[in-house]
C-alpha cells in the first residue's frame, strides 16, 4: 500500500508541478523579483500539503518566533528533496544557493531560475566562490534570505558528514547572520527512494547568530554541532 501511495503521490506531484512551472514562466517574468516569490512557492505549499495527505508525511516546527524580520542566510542539513521544497515557503523571500545545471530541467528549473537562486559551477571552486560572495551581496540587499546546505548534498539520516564554510565565509562577507535548521526529514522522505514512510518530520529553527568578527570554520562547526544536538533529541 505504501508504494501505491508513493506512486500516486508521484504522478500528481509531477503533473502539477508541470503546470504550475508552466504558468510561471508564461506570466512570472513580468512581475518584479520579490512579487515572484508568493506566486511560484504556492506549488512548494501544496507539495508539502499533498505527501501530507497522500502518504502520511506530515511535519511539526519549533522556533518561527526566532526568525528574524531582516534577511539571512539560512543553514540547513539536507537529507531529503522535502526541506528543499519546505524551506523556499518558510522563509520566503529566500534563493538557494545551488549547482547550476538544476536550471536547465525541464519546467522545474525555468520557474526556479526566475527566484534568482545563486547558481554556482562547483567544476571551477575559486570563481565560484567569487561569484557566491557577489550575488549573496545583491540578494540580501534585495531584501531576499539565501539557503545554503553545507553538507551540499544529500546524505543519510545519522551519518556523520563534512559541512563546508561556504555559507559562513558568505555571512561573514556581508554581515549576515545565520539561521541554523535542523531537521530528520530523511527518515520519511528518503532521497533516491520511491516509498515515502508515513510519520511527522520534526524541524528545528535555531537562534540567529551573529557572524561579525567569526572565524568561518569555526562558525560552521558551530552550526554542524548545534544541527547533530537537535537530530540528538528526536533520536532519543
Amino acid at each position: 500500500m505504501l508504494i501505491v501511495r508513493s506512486v500516486l503521490f508521484y504522478i500528481v506531484y509531477a503533473l502539477s508541478l508541470i503546470v504550475h512551472s508552466t504558468y510561471c514562466v508564461i506570466f512570472g517574468w513580468m512581475l518584479p523579483l520579490k512579487h515572484r516569490f508568493p506566486l511560484i512557492v504556492q506549488w512548494n505549499r501544496f507539495a508539502v500539503w499533498w505527501v501530507g495527505v497522500c502518504c502520511g508525511v506530515r511535519y511539526e516546527i519549533q522556533g518561527r518566533e526566532k526568525v528574524p524580520a531582516h534577511p539571512f542566510i539560512v543553514l540547513s542539513n539536507h537529507q531529503s528533496p522535502w526541506e528543499t521544497v519546505f524551506l523556499y515557503y518558510e522563509f520566503r523571500p529566500l534563493c538557494a544557493v545551488l549547482k547550476r545545471e538544476l536550471l536547465r530541467i525541464p519546467f522545474f528549473g525555468w520557474a526556479l531560475a526566475l527566484l534568482a537562486p545563486i547558481a554556482i559551477d562547483r567544476s571551477k571552486r575559486r570563481s565560484a566562490r567569487d561569484s557566491m560572495m557577489q550575488q549573496g551581496h545583491d540578494r540580501l540587499a534585495k531584501g531576499i534570505s539565501i539557503l545554503v546546505f553545507p553538507e551540499g548534498t544529500r546524505g543519510e539520516p545519522g551519518q556523520d558528514r563534512k559541512y563546508y564554510a561556504g555559507g559562513a565565509e558568505m555571512a561573514i562577507a556581508t554581515g549576515a547572520s545565520i539561521v541554523p535548521v535542523a531537521h530528520n526529514a530523511g527518515v520519511y522522505w528518503p532521497a533516491h527512494k520511491l516509498v515515502k514512510i508515513p510519520g511527522t518530520i520534526k524541524v528545528f529553527i535555531g537562534d540567529p547568530i551573529a557572524s561579525a568578527g567569526r572565524d568561518p570554520r569555526e562558525l560552521t562547526e558551530q552550526v554542524k554541532q548545534w544541527v547533530n544536538a537537535q537530530l540528538a533529541t528526536i533520536q532519543n
